[in-house]
């Protein structure tokens, strides 16, 4: 097992790039699985876990330890693709034996049965809820860590993560940082089919969030954005962060990104494996040039 940190913008793109090769080879391999939308998380994961979470899959139960929950519970895949490469589980159980009855990697990460995964997610809106209590029991015992909760922007349509939203401004538990993957499409609705969002920045600011908003695409964006957070201040806490990361579903292969929603869940033939393994390669260069 490896600790990896990545200090610089290029690499952390790099390893973007990587671990979108991951995620369609798991296609290829492991059969049909929850591909467009963990594509489109990607560059916010990979910040977080090679940079700002400090994980370590050699000490996963320290109680200091900043939290990731991943609420969009259907990426569990890019969990795995990350844990695997940092060495906490082998490629083999994730290629040959994911979602098979009997099996740790399910489609939706299970805590009991996949180790470096804090929360079991899938039934969409609960993560925030989680990080709540996980935000609490760290004040209580003096814990001067972050927790980070992934949510995507379809199951902000539940209620549960309103009442989340609003509880945690009211308790000013800004130990929280929230990130939205808004990538515009949900399992089966565009934005705007189901809900209309005039602005989702303003529905977090009205409920008492300090709210960023950034191309969730950028990873030198994405790495001002929390290099720029605000300490966590236990004795003096102020509002909880929310930042709102604008993507596009599919994000880094572009057959993908025309068709979001027909990509939610796809298994890949060898040829179409190496065009998306072509087309990342591209995207992971022009993403270089970017600043």
């Amino acid at each position: 097992m490896t600790k990896i940190r990545l200090e610089t913008v290029p690499e952390l793109i790099e390893k973007a790039g990587e671990i979108r090769k991951y995620l369609c080879r798991c296609a290829r391999y492991a059969g049909n699985v929850h591909l467009a939308g963990p594509l489109s998380a990607t560059d916010v994961a990979v910040a977080l876990y090679y940079k700002y979470l400090q994980f370590d899959p050699a000490d996963l139960e320290n109680p200091e330890r900043n939290m990731f929950v991943l609420s969009k519970g259907h990426n569990g895949v890019l969990l795995y693709c990350m844990f695997c490469d940092m060495g906490l589980h082998p490629w083999d159980e994730l290629y040959e034996n994911y979602n098979k009855i009997g099996h740790s990697f399910g489609a939706h990460p299970n805590r009991k049965y996949v180790h470096g995964v804090e929360v079991s997610t899938g039934s969409l809106g609960h993560g925030l809820s989680w990080c709540i209590g996980f935000a609490h029991a760290n004040r209580n015992e003096g814990i001067n860590s972050r927790i980070y909760c992934l949510l995507g922007d379809g199951e902000l349509e539940e209620g549960s993560n309103w009442e989340a939203i609003m509880y945690a401004a009211s308790h000013n538990l800004s130990n929280i940082v929230a990130i939205v993957d808004n990538n515009q499409c949900s399992a089966s609705f565009m934005a705007g089919e189901n809900i209309k969002w005039n602005s989702m920045a303003d529905c977090w600011r009205a409920f008492g969030w300090d709210v960023r908003e950034i191309d969730g695409a950028n990873m030198y964006e994405i790495d001002r954005t929390l290099a720029n957070l605000p300490p966590v201040n236990l004795k003096n806490p102020g509002k909880p962060v929310c930042i709102i990361a604008n993507t596009i579903k599919g994000q880094g292969v572009s057959f993908m990104m025309e068709r979001p929603y027909a990509w939610h869940i796809c298994g890949l033939d060898d040829e179409k494996l190496a065009e998306t393994e072509a087309l990342i390669d591209l995207y992971t260069a022009e993403q270089k040039k970017r600043a």
